[in-house]
This record gives C-alpha cells, structure tokens and sequence, in this order.
C-alpha cells in the first residue's frame, strides 16, 4: 500500500512540476536497487547502504518480506522476482515515478539447487541459470538507462565458485558465467561513465543454504530424485553448520566501497577467513598455469614473473 500510495503522489508531482521538482526534494541521496534483499547478504547490504546515507528500492517476493523492508529508514520495498520481466519492468517504473534517479544496482538475487550434471534433469541448471545469470541480464538491461544517466555503477554478487568448482555443479558453472558477464560488460560500457563490478564471498552465513536443502528435499519426497537417509541427515547437519557461519557484514562493507568510492575496483574477494581467500586465488593461478602449459607460445617462468610484475605495477 504504501508503495501504490508513492506511486500516485509522484505522478502528482511531476503533473504539477515535473521529475526535477520532485527529486529536488530528496537532496543529494543516491538511490541503489538490490534484488533479493529479504534475508542473508541482500538483507546485511540494504541495512549497511540504507545506513550509510543511500536509498535502497530493496527487492523482495514475498508480501511479508515487502512489508518489513518498507518499514526501515531509507527504504522502499519493491515486489520483484528477477525472473519475470514483467515484475522487472514494473520496478523500473516505480523507481522512475520516485524522482530519485539512480546511482547503482546491486544483483544479488540467487539461488544453489544440488544437482548432478552427469544424470539430473537439465531443467535443474536452466532453473539455476534463470536466476543467477539470466536474472542480472534482466535487471541491468532494465534499469541501466538510469545508471547511465547519473553514471553511476552496477554490481552482481558472485562467489568464490566461480574460482572453486565443486558442491552444486550448476551453481559453479552460473557464478562462473558472472565472472565471463562482467568482464564483458564492463566492456561494453567503457565509454558510458558506469563503474561494473562483482563482489566474490566466500562462505558466509545465507538463506540460500536453507532454500537449497529444502529445494532438494522437496524433490525427494515428490520421487524426483532418491536420497539415502544418510544423506538426509547430512543434509540437516549442514543446515546446522550455516548457522555457525559468519554473519555478511564484510561483503555489505564491499558493496558500500564499490557504492562510495572514487576508484572502486572490479573485483572484491570477500571471505571470513584466510584459507579461502588462498584457495580461491591459488585455484585462478593454477588455471593460468594450465591455459600456458605446453602450447605454442607458452611464457617460461621468468616471463611469467615479469607479467605479473607489469600487472601489479599498473594496477
């Protein structure tokens, strides 16, 4: 209600003045759309932007997750599931009708379904695709005339299974498409003024973990899949083991960096401890090392300490 309620009073007030008027009012605020900011690390980088001085338009499904979102300060929920367009496009034209513009976009929205890319259905990893890869596709083509128009930045939440496959192959094979994605889009946009970035966690504490045992049960009990009563039961020790985990606020501080800085960096590795931070970027030399392994014009080993010196020289 009180979202259709903005609605109408900025179409007043752009009927009566126009955008300019009306975002006048809001002072020098940066407004920021986040996807999936019911719970976990959307949730940790609407709180974290929201009290930093920003406006979130914090998207969420579920009416009740609506409702607790559009009662914080600086907070607008909107109802939007990145996989149906229509709800994509309909947040555009709220968030226009608000008078703030737009500064940055954060992608977090994500799902991991357990699925065997040797034997399970493929409909499992278009499911997975749809929302961690399709699903930024969607909302940048969407709200990116707004970036652009305040040259402001965009953002999708990846992980670390971009670097370490393993656990939930569909999952991996998505968040290395993000990786692939933000490259190429910062490509594209080079001459726009828009900043792209991708923020990797590690493992921290998340609903997504929750969403996917659940997801996977479900499946079982409708006799999609069989699961051994071990594996349930492994299954709810993980459920257990998430809650142990560290809370995101380190990757919303990322997020707020990218949203604030004067020279954000493309890349942010966020994780709650060394090990994985090490085992990430050792997993991303080990596949340089094996694209150089014996081909044609393979670098030796001092040629490749020089690269690296150049690399860093200049970043």
């Amino acid at each position: 209600m009180k979202n259709f309620i903005l609605v109408i009073f900025a179409s007043l007030l752009v009927a009566a003045g126009g955008p300019a008027a009306f975002a006048a009012d809001h002072g020098d605020q940066k407004a920021v759309v986040v996807t999936g900011a019911s719970s976990g690390i959307g949730l940790r980088i609407t709180e974290t932007l929201s009290d930093n001085g920003f406006h979130v338009y914090a998207g969420a499904r579920k009416a009740e997750d609506l409702e607790r979102l559009n009662a914080m300060d600086n907070v607008s929920s909107v109802k939007l599931d990145v996989t149906i367009q229509e709800e994509v496009d309909a947040a555009v034209e709220f968030v226009k009708s608000e008078g703030r513009g737009l500064w940055g976009i954060v992608n977090n929205a994500g799902v991991v379904v357990s699925s065997s890319l040797v034997s399970d259905a493929i409909s499992e990893v278009e499911f997975t695709f749809d929302v961690n890869v399709f699903g930024p596709i969607r909302i940048n083509q969407a709200f990116l005339p707004l970036v652009t128009e305040s040259g402001g930045r965009t953002t999708t939440i990846g992980s670390v299974a971009g670097f370490l496959p393993g656990g939930s192959g569909s999952y991996s094979m998505s968040k290395f498409a993000v990786e692939g994605y933000t490259d190429t889009l910062a490509s594209e946009l080079r001459d726009s003024g828009v900043h792209v970035s991708v923020v990797e966690p590690g493992g921290y504490k998340s609903k997504i973990r929750d969403t996917r045992v659940a997801r996977l049960l479900a499946r079982a009990d409708r006799g999609e899949i069989e699961i051994s009563e071990d594996e349930r039961q492994r299954l709810k020790r993980s459920l257990a083991r998430n809650e142990t985990l560290k809370e995101p606020y380190e990757v919303a501080e990322a997020v707020l960096d990218l949203m604030s800085s004067d020279a954000p960096k493309r890349r942010y590795l966020v994780t709650p401890n060394e090990d994985q931070a090490h085992r990430t970027i050792r997993a991303a030399m080990r596949r340089l090392l094996q694209l150089n392994e014996d081909q044609q014009y393979s670098y030796d080993r001092d040629e490749l300490v020089q690269v690296l010196d150049e690399l860093l020289e200049a970043m």
